[in-house]
């Protein structure tokens, strides 16, 4: 990565020291720099381009970047924009819309902005780019005195109620706005001149606020959409002559006379991430209300109790969320429509607009937006004899897609936060349909970029409000192995592995004169699952000492790292792991192992059980060969004694060990629980998935099958570091066919299989020229394939 090269830009903004401490004080600001161009044709423009906190960029009122990506205060991205094909000869102008989230400390949850964006105490904005023309002349548009700025009074961000951790929603009266601003021939009068706020460097190497490094990720898609249609408004008859406003350049608008009001409710079709975009006409000081909701509610749901049902029951249903407001200017008349659009994207599946006309008629012409999310090219497919399955592998595709922005999501409409043990089952998924690593490698550098002192990571990073749960940092040593797994990239765990350490020596030092790790620290939130029986996510034993479920995850994490070692060489460091490990497993057995029932107890001091605890007891390898057999199978079967419940999430693990144990063909009951969302009617899969009650109704988490699907129903998995050797090993899981293709580094490998009535399972496909291959059928024959390419096999199941 690129980092402190010489800038000949100045950061700028619109005033200088003192700047605003208020935590409610968030600022917009208008910038723009007109130039002339003699020959578009033969003219060069190619910019750099960043701002604290967030900017819109736009070319002769073309909007040309948004950014700058998501980093934190040692790492502050920059775009480069090539805008050589879209000037034009005469004036032209750059223009950058720039939000500035005000800095407080403590984080003011839902006043102080988004959690997950860092700013500093000033706004500032940079772009550097010189104009070259044919002709040899050039000039220089760097951000100086020379760009021309204002503050909008018109912009305010209001407290959250809902989605606090979104740090506000937009009340924005259109008066106290410039309109046109982004378009050549702008009367700028009463726009003052920038003011240089802090130099991009020094010689002395005294660090800037804004460490600056090239944008690590592709940029976010815009793709032009529109809703499907209108579910319900004031008036039912009006419902036709509403749908005016879903069509651009349509002759019909909505009229609403002066003194009136009306409201509707538009349906995306299935839940997105957009830019919503409103055009208006006339209606000075009328009042715009845009309801936000991810589906139609039970009528007794409220904001702190959601109980949802089918979720497109409109005609029964209610529309929760959050909300923008917007007072109209009135400047809009014919073919020139006023716009208004929030800055930032929003999440829904529902919108509601609620319109008042004060004094004067107001015209609504549209209503659209632009789908945006990271640009993921889905290489895989998926279908087989069981249709639920293939609906749900559409509904985990779309809630991948949902929960991809600037950094892996927990979920797009709450929280947009890039949380550690969402974001490895998030990077997993992405490796299968798309083979594409780019987001993934900027969430490994994020979690090592939290890294505290201690050595302990933040759960959740970027953040402005941090946040620390022990088992979450031992997520990310597994991240490490996986991508390695997939990738083969060495260097990249060699950049690592010191932090890597210093994870595994925090938690050496945690270790009691037992064995065990010790409680967590009071400070950190011991939280390992949404199951029913825990409140917060906490097992109760943790109120008695030590958790058996940390240990295993430490245990689990060494033999993780023992790898890691290995692969760059510290085999001092891998033996080392790997004796911690087996003395951890030893006295998981001496203090949590209950013979009498064949179980892990939740701790050494409780007769708690949970399946969560069992698992992981294989996982570490404290419990190994058929008594592994038995435990998983003791697991999933109803016994005597209660046993809380693995959540969806947290059933990736079990899945694993099912499969490496013979047990998979038993894991069709646990995949019911995704079947049961189907007569839901929704279009991505929620984030709570055992009751009526979920909070999100996207959540990767959630989009297991994705893995599921492609590792193990078609077989597709890494048989050596880099995917050097591909392995494919199908399991039916009742099923009769499937068929599908897996992405790899190498490209795609294409798996069909059957079982005909008479048990003869046969199986042919496409693996990358010159990878070796190993087919594993369902009764255990390898057969091997030296080159890859094309292959087929058959067996007789019959026993």
């Amino acid at each position: 990565m690129e980092e402190n090269r010489k800038w000949n830009a100045r950061w700028i903004w619109h005033q200088s020291y003192p700047w605003t401490s208020d935590p409610g004080a968030h600022e917009m600001v208008y910038f723009r720099r007109e130039f002339d161009v003699a020959d578009p044709h033969l003219a060069r423009l190619v910019v750099d381009v960043s701002a604290d906190s967030r900017y819109r960029l736009f070319l002769n009122g073309e909007s040309v970047s948004v950014g700058p990506c998501k980093g934190d205060r040692s790492t502050h991205y920059y775009e480069t924009v090539d805008l050589s094909d879209r000037l034009i000869a005469g004036t032209n102008v750059l223009a950058v819309q720039v939000l500035h989230f005000a800095p407080s400390g403590p984080h003011l949850l839902g006043v102080s902005g988004p959690v997950s964006i860092h700013r500093a105490v000033s706004g500032a904005m940079l772009l550097e780019g010189v104009l070259i023309e044919g002709s040899g002349h050039s000039e220089p548009l760097h951000s100086d005195e020379k760009w021309s700025c204002k503050k909008m009074p018109g912009f305010k961000l209001m407290p959250s109620p809902i989605i606090f951790f979104l740090g506000g929603f937009e009340d924005t009266d259109g008066r106290g706005l410039a309109h046109g601003w982004e378009l050549p021939g702008f009367d700028a009068q009463g726009w003052a001149n920038a003011v240089i706020v802090c130099e991009t460097s020094d010689k002395f190497g005294q660090l800037t606020p804004w460490q600056l490094a090239p944008r690590p990720i592709p940029p976010m898609r815009e793709e032009p959409a529109s809703f499907r249609g209108i579910t319900k408004a004031d008036d039912r008859a009006a419902i036709p002559g509403y749908e005016a406003i879903l069509r651009d350049g349509g002759t019909k608008t909505v009229r609403v006379e002066a003194g009136k009001s009306i409201w509707l409710e538009l349906d995306a079709g299935e839940l997105v991430t957009g830019y919503v975009t409103l055009k208006l006409r006339g209606g000075s000081e009328s009042r715009i209300k845009l309801l936000y909701a991810e589906s139609y509610e039970e009528a007794s749901s409220t904001v702190h109790h959601r109980i949802k049902g089918i979720r497109d029951d409109a005609e029964h249903g209610i529309l929760i969320g959050e909300v923008d407001y917007y007072t109209v200017a009135g400047v809009g008349t014919g073919e020139h429509a006023e716009r208004y659009e929030p800055f930032d994207f929003r999440t829904f599946r529902y919108i509601r607009l609620e319109a008042a006309a004060n004094d004067e008629p107001l015209e609504i012409v549209l209503l659209t937006y632009r789908d945006t999310g990271y640009p993921l090219n889905v290489q895989a497919t998926f279908t087989c004899s069981d249709p639920d399955y293939v609906a749900l592998w559409e509904l985990s595709l779309n809630t991948l897609s949902r929960c991809m922005h600037e950094t892996y999501e927990d979920c797009p409409y709450y929280e947009q936060l890039q949380y550690t043990m969402d974001t490895r089952l998030q990077m997993m998924f992405t490796y299968a349909v798309s083979a594409d690593d780019r987001l993934a490698q900027r969430s490994l550098f994020d979690y090592h970029s939290s890294a505290l002192p201690s050595g302990m990571l933040q759960n959740r990073y970027p953040s402005e409000y941090r946040q620390v749960i022990p088992s979450f940092s031992l997520y990310w040593i597994h991240m490490l192995d996986e991508h390695y797994l997939h990738f083969g990239d060495r260097a990249l765990l060699r950049r690592y592995v010191p932090t890597m350490t210093g994870v595994l020596d925090w938690f050496r030092r945690m270790l009691t004169s037992e064995g065990l790790v010790g409680p967590t620290p009071q400070a950190y939130w011991p939280y390992f699952d949404w199951c029913k029986d825990w409140e917060i996510g906490t097992p109760p034993a943790h109120a008695k000492g030590p958790l058996t479920l940390l240990s295993q995850m430490f245990a689990a994490a060494l033999q993780t790292a023992s790898r890691i070692y290995e692969a760059v060489g510290w085999q001092d460091a891998a033996r080392e792991a790997k004796a911690d490990a087996k003395a951890l497993n030893e006295a998981l057995i001496r203090l949590c192992w209950r013979p009498e029932r064949g179980l892990f107890a939740d701790g050494p001091e409780v007769e708690d059980y949970s399946q969560h605890a069992q698992v992981w007891g294989v996982v570490c390898g404290a419990v190994q060969g058929e008594e592994a057999v038995r435990l998983l199978e003791r697991t999933i079967e109803p016994q005597e004694g209660h046993m809380s419940q693995l959540s969806v999430p947290a059933s990736y693990e079990l899945f694993r060990m099912l499969s490496r144990h013979g047990l998979y063909g038993k894991a069709s009951s646990v995949m019911a629980r995704w079947k049961a969302f189907l007569h839901l009617h929704l279009t991505t899969l929620p984030e709570v998935t055992d009751d009526n009650h979920p909070r999100s109704d996207c959540h990767a988490w959630s989009a297991l099958p994705l893995s599921e699907f492609t590792g193990e129903i078609l077989g597709v998995r890494p048989g050596a570091p880099g995917y050097s050797e591909i392995m494919v090993a199908p399991n039916l899981l009742e099923l009769s066919w499937a068929k599908g293709s897996v992405a790899t580094r190498h490209g795609s490998v294409q798996v069909e299989w059957t079982l005909d009535e008479e048990a003869v399972f046969r199986m042919s496909g496409i693996a990358p020229d010159g990878i070796p291959l190993t087919v594993v059928l369902p009764n255990g024959k390898q057969i091997e394939y030296r080159d890859g390419g094309p292959f087929e096999a058959s067996a007789s199941l019959r026993t």
